[in-house]
């Protein structure tokens, strides 16, 4: 399987828990030029009235430091993989099961098709389990 693989940082923030609230931060990424591949939103209920959003990738100047302004931080705690590559059936199957077959302990997987094509993000826990999904992966 002809894969690309890579490490990307993973940006957390805090929202409000309303209507707007991942709205008005999205806004000011995208005033700043981001060009968002990833986003992940949810509630936080151990923290009512409060959600976290997940974001990748920021790279220039600009886009970061818009995301410190509302927030945002690249996460210490949470490493990612992004995978991306042809579709086709049971390719996430696969995908799991060589990083479980290798003692790659998932933290989070999403993956979506678009067309022709799938792109995938593991999460993990430690950069060394990033590096070793990576090595997993890359060989496949």
């Amino acid at each position: 399987m002809d894969l690309l693989v890579e490490r990307v940082d993973v940006w957390a923030a805090s929202i409000q828990d309303k209507p707007g609230g991942l709205a008005d931060v999205l806004a000011i990424l995208r005033t700043a030029g981001a060009d968002l591949q990833f986003v992940v939103a949810r509630r936080a209920p151990e923290k009512p009235g409060e959600g976290v959003v997940f974001v990748t990738p920021l790279q220039s100047d600009s886009e970061i430091r818009a995301a410190a302004q509302v927030g945002f931080n690249v996460t210490r705690s949470l490493h990612a993989v992004r995978v991306m590559g042809l579709d086709r059936p049971g390719v996430a199957a696969e995908l799991t099961g060589k990083l479980a077959e290798g003692g790659v302990n998932l933290r989070g997987f999403s993956v979506a098709v678009v067309g022709t094509q799938f792109v995938a993000y593991v999460g993990v826990d430690s950069m060394d389990d990033a590096t070793k999904a990576i090595e997993i992966l890359g060989n496949t």
